[in-house]
């Protein structure tokens, strides 16, 4: 397998990664021109260039008497935090505050949610799933695509598209475009919007709710895929529905944005996580995360721990050396809320090893005496040619993240497992 010479990402990394002649990925070269490279981007422009849209948008709103300017589309974590207190704060709008609960929450997630709401004192609008529907499409899904989490996906990429036609507001402001953080897949001139296009394809794996009902052997319904109905073309043509990414206004930076909203917001991070270092992200819906990230090594041979390192070495913030340690101690194990699952889900581990075997990639993993074995690994890759060439200038010396601003008190497995599946 092939690994970047500057980060820790395989060949194999999904949804689709390049390597150039010197053996950088693609992701590693669209943050380079973000973020090392900040003179070939007029970062202060495009604030002006968002700013003039937001107040465009806000003006139509306000002419026709609709008290919402914009959507966000949240979960309470850290990037939900940030976009709606820049929205609100320094651009001085009216958000409608828009949210998919899968049911998978944590004690951690809700507090951070209802904060955020009473810190910046927005409406909220919730959309629920019955917790019976949620276990089933989670059930269902991991047999179809190997993934737990298919709802938390199809749900925040649809009900604020759906709300956006309910309530009359056209623009809804996301925050960071995910795949070209990642893996590069849009250059950060093309200012890329959210597309049905995309959200098919990516979030919702392929499947719209009507494809999953034509299928004989499912168990799920019009009640449990209730809010993953798109709006038709005819409905997001009379509203102008249009979804626009922050990140492509704004250095994007998701430690430096924690530490803000931590400050200012009371944002609450976890203390510790199973499976990464990073202890910011993903506080809300741990439950079953770890078991989504984990069905991912267990496919392609890389995990949430990988996630995380790249965006460390490429900020500058970590050595490829302590990313490769950091993705050797965390990306192969095995998840607490596994169990969780499992339980809830009435499934045993055997089950759901089985279910994900045919998915295993065959590049990264073979199968010898009934038990498979992972082919490679970026730990193999520390001294490759061209890796020193490849280096990023001024690494910092790599802290781990302090959340003792915030107001946890407890560590966060034991927090989160005191309380499963809570809704709100």
């Amino acid at each position: 397998m092939e690994y970047c010479k500057r980060c820790v990402y395989p060949a194999n990394a999904k949804p689709g990664i390049v390597f150039d002649d010197d053996g950088i990925c693609s992701g590693c070269r669209t943050f380079e021109h973000r973020t090392f490279l900040k003179h070939q981007v007029d970062w202060a422009s495009r604030r002006r260039m968002l700013k003039e849209l937001l107040e465009e948008y806000a003006a139509r709103q306000r002419a026709k008497g609709n008290p919402f300017d914009c959507i966000i589309p949240v979960s309470g974590g850290k990037d939900s935090h940030y976009q709606a207190g820049v929205i609100k704060r320094e651009f001085g709008l009216n958000p409608l505050l828009v949210s998919y609960n899968h049911t998978f929450n944590t004690p951690l997630g809700i507090r951070n949610l209802t904060n955020m709401v009473e810190k910046l004192d927005c409406n909220l609008v919730r959309f629920t799933t019955a917790p019976g529907s949620a276990v089933r499409m989670a059930k269902y899904m991991l047999k179809k695509v190997g993934d737990v989490t298919w709802h938390y996906h199809a749900g925040i990429m649809t009900f604020p598209i759906k709300a956006a036609v309910q309530y009359d507001v056209p623009l809804i402001v996301w925050g960071e475009e995910g795949f070209s953080e990642l893996v590069g897949m849009h250059n950060l001139d093309d200012f890329v919007e959210f597309t049905k296009k995309k959200r098919q394809e990516h979030s919702m794996r392929g499947f719209e709710p009507e494809d999953l009902l034509e299928e004989p052997d499912c168990p799920l319904n019009r009640y449990d895929l209730a809010p993953f109905f798109y709006p038709t073309d005819e409905d997001l043509e009379r509203v102008g529905v249009r979804g626009i990414y922050l990140g492509n206004y704004l250095l994007w930076d998701g430690r430096s944005q924690t530490e803000f909203v931590i400050k200012e917001l009371g944002f609450e991070s976890a203390q510790s996580r199973d499976r990464t270092f990073n202890i910011y992200g993903k506080t809300d819906d741990i439950h079953a995360n770890g078991l989504h990230d984990y069905l991912k090594y267990l496919k392609f041979g890389y995990g949430r721990a990988t996630d995380d390192a790249a965006n460390e070495i490429r900020h500058g913030r970590m050595s490829r050396e302590q990313g490769i340690d950091m993705v050797m101690r965390f990306d192969h194990v095995r998840p607490y809320d596994m169990d969780i699952f499992l339980d809830k889900a009435g499934m045993t581990e055997d089950e759901l090893l089985a279910l994900v075997e045919p998915m295993r990639d065959p590049a990264i993993w073979e199968k010898r005496n009934g038990g498979w074995v992972l082919l490679d690994d970026v730990g193999n890759h520390r001294s490759d040619a061209g890796v020193d060439r490849a280096r990023l200038p001024h690494v910092e010396n790599w802290r781990p993240f302090d959340p003792t601003p915030s107001r946890a008190s407890e560590r966060f497995q034991e927090d989160g497992k005191q309380t499963s599946y809570v809704i709100l």
